[in-house]
């Protein structure tokens, strides 16, 4: 196997890998879309809402709000994150307040909600890890790859902004090949 990266800037990478079949070019994608975690917002407490949207519109659009996603954190860690304000404003993602300095919104420009003169909300967010086989909401970003050949593959990943491109590729390799020594385990007994 070969790889060659064409691109590499923290929301894209382009690379190209040769030597390998259809079958190791879909498990990679599939294992960087579906199996590299993430944190994002999985239940939203609500306080206050005297605005005019629903509690589950406005937790759902705080759930999509990319979160970053350092190493070194597992399933049993909760990332609380405090957003409040009184109108006339409109709330962005940066107004999300992480209760860790590491796990923060990942683009603070994303709006969440306006509220009118006098509305206001109150609300803590739990974010936790999770994979893409869980929700979308924990997917990391796109990849998608073609082939001339069907032995050398340009893979296209895209990061929604939880960790620079090439760190899902990363993370996703590391995912397949921990399964192939788990599986070689098995097998040797």
């Amino acid at each position: 196997m070969k790889v060659s990266v064409i691109e590499n800037s923290p929301m894209a990478m382009r690379a190209d890998i040769s030597g390998v079949d259809y079958s190791f070019a879909n498990a990679l994608r599939r294992a960087a879309t579906a199996l590299v975690e993430c944190f994002a917002v999985d239940v939203v407490t609500f306080y206050e809402n005297t605005s005019a949207m629903f509690d589950e519109y406005i937790a759902e659009r705080i759930g999509l709000v990319p979160l970053l996603t350092p190493k070194g954190y597992t399933e049993k860690d909760e990332i609380v994150f405090s957003l409040e304000g009184e109108g006339p404003v409109t709330l962005y993602s940066k107004d999300m307040k992480s209760s860790d300095k590491e796990v923060k919104v990942a683009n603070g420009s994303i709006p969440i909600i306006k509220l009118g003169g006098g509305q206001r909300l109150r609300a803590d967010c739990k974010a936790i890890l999770g994979n893409g086989k869980r929700s979308a909401k924990f997917q990391p970003g796109i990849v998608s790859y073609k082939t001339a050949n069907g032995k050398d593959f340009e893979f296209y990943t895209e990061s929604f902004g939880q960790m620079p491109a090439n760190e899902i590729m990363k993370r996703a390799l590391g995912i397949i090949s921990s399964g192939l020594k788990d599986a070689y385990k098995e097998l040797k007994k």
